[in-house]
């Protein structure tokens, strides 16, 4: 069983995020960017699908995004997949989550031999579109399941169940191999890529590919575009009601009617 493992380089969550004053994107100035962390599941399911079977050949991370994108690939090398695929070359670069997958899907329909299991995070925390996983499978024309909270795979690696969540219910998925799962939080956690693992890691195959060698993405153009960003607005600033518990209740009620307008 091949896997492939999708992942993107995505500005840490934890950081502040400032916006261009001419309001064109974020200010990637000193910006700290990570391993998408859904995607992170992904990589994790692949390397504990290979601890508990016998038949994983092969782990694969891909990446499309600047040359400092292969820095996500190292800590997905480092967390246990084998090699790793670098797309990188300026005309890739979109914010158009289509076209991004049009992209992985031509380096994927490159590759000698076809992979059995695609991974993806349910969505990309930078855009937050979700569009990746379920577009690549289009393209790929792969079976798709979205938001998998759990996954079992039969022992002689043909078939598959996977659970998601939906409104008041849990739904059950069964289908055959290959296919192309997005993962939700929850399913597996992510283990922490050691200092020798990452030390390893450096020394792992890791391919660059540009659009030299995918002359098959150059019929795909990018359809979306982000037309500006803006901060979002600042909080109001609190409230304080002080008094009596009736007398609290009773000028609750007169600033949600008078003032907040909300009764």
């Amino acid at each position: 069983m091949r896997i492939l493992t999708i992942v993107k380089h995505v500005p840490d969550s934890n950081v502040p995020i400032k916006v261009r004053p001419d309001g064109t994107g974020i200010d990637t100035t000193g910006l700290k960017y990570v391993i998408d962390p859904f995607d992170e599941f992904g990589v994790e399911l692949a390397v504990q699908l290979r601890e508990k079977r016998g038949d994983v050949s092969e782990i694969i991370a891909l990446t499309q995004g600047p040359e400092k994108a292969a820095e996500t690939l190292r800590v997905a090398l480092a967390m246990g997949a084998d090699s790793a695929i670098h797309l990188s070359d300026p005309i890739f670069e979109s914010f158009d989550e289509l076209f991004y997958a049009s992209v992985i899907a031509e380096a994927v329909t490159k590759q000698s031999t076809p992979f059995d299991l695609v991974l993806c995070g349910k969505h990309n925390i930078d855009l937050d579109a979700g569009a990746v996983g379920p577009a690549l499978a289009e393209f790929l024309d792969l079976a798709h399941v979205g938001a998998v909270t759990n996954l079992e795979i039969t022992p002689d690696g043909r078939r598959f169940t996977a659970r998601r969540r939906i409104e008041g219910a849990e739904e059950v998925v069964e289908g055959a191999l290959p296919a192309l799962l997005t993962i939700e939080k929850g399913l597996v956690e992510p283990r922490y890529p050691s200092l020798p693992n990452l030390m390893k890691a450096k020394k792992k195959p890791l391919t660059v590919l540009t659009s030299k060698e995918l002359p098959g993405s150059a019929s795909h153009k990018a359809s979306a575009q982000i037309a500006y960003v803006t901060p979002p607005p600042p909080r109001p600033e609190c409230k304080f009601i002080e008094g009596e518990p009736a007398q609290m209740a009773h000028e609750l009620v007169r600033f949600l009617r008078d003032e907040a307008k909300v009764l």
